[in-house]
């Protein structure tokens, strides 16, 4: 049977396998108010982030 001729690196070897890894945008719901909103942003909805008001956003 044939061999590989190196080893294969541990950082080629992850990224093949990160190339499954990605299930799509992971959307979480806001503490404030409920509305979808991605992790580690600003709420969209109410522009809070972590309980504290960041920006103002008009209705």
């Amino acid at each position: 049977m044939a061999h590989p001729k190196r080893k294969t690196s541990k950082m080629k070897t992850r990224m093949r396998k990160a190339a499954n890894r990605y299930k799509g945008i992971q959307v979480n719901k806001c503490n404030t108010c409920g509305a979808p909103a991605l992790s580690h942003q600003v709420c969209t909805a109410c522009g809070t982030y972590k309980g504290k008001q960041i920006i103002t956003v008009e209705s």
